[in-house]
């Protein structure tokens, strides 16, 4: 039996640290950039991921990176409006080698999501192992959502 989710606040919307901007919108989409767990524009979290190491010790790296992606994607709304879905998550996972459970790190940025939009936070998904991440983050995530 697991225990309940407790909801992270939603931190301001993330400085770059390049020539981007944190989301984009088109109409009714919203395409954020992928955002590692940074706060204040420090990185809190560094290294690969690593097989060793169980996969619910990520999950402050995994929320904080998800919770920027998900201010970065509030940001661009209107007054009065609120992101009805999540179509895609891209979860970047720098896995060091041996590491092989990409969909478990997705997993808790999946949960995070739908603890923040509830079913809505469910959408399209895809886990993808990389060498390095920006700064040596663990995780990178970005975000289509639509208003």
């Amino acid at each position: 039996m697991s225990t309940p989710a407790v909801p992270v606040p939603v931190p301001p919307v993330p400085v770059p640290q390049g020539d981007y901007v944190p989301a984009r919108r088109h109409g009714a989409m919203i395409f954020t950039s992928g955002m590692t767990p940074r706060r204040d524009g420090v990185l809190l979290h560094q290294g690969p991921v690593s097989a060793t190491v169980p996969v619910e010790d990520y999950r402050e790296a995994v929320r904080l990176a998800c919770g920027n992606a998900l201010a970065a994607a509030r940001a661009m709304l209107a007054p009065g409006e609120s992101l009805s879905v999540i179509l895609e998550l891209t979860v970047f996972v720098a896995a060091a080698p041996g590491f092989a459970a990409h969909s478990r790190i997705a997993d808790l940025a999946s949960g995070f999501l739908r603890d923040e939009l509830g079913a809505g936070g469910i959408g399209a998904r895809a886990a993808v192992g990389v060498a390095s991440l920006p700064g040596n983050a663990p995780v990178e995530i970005k975000l289509i959502a639509a208003v």
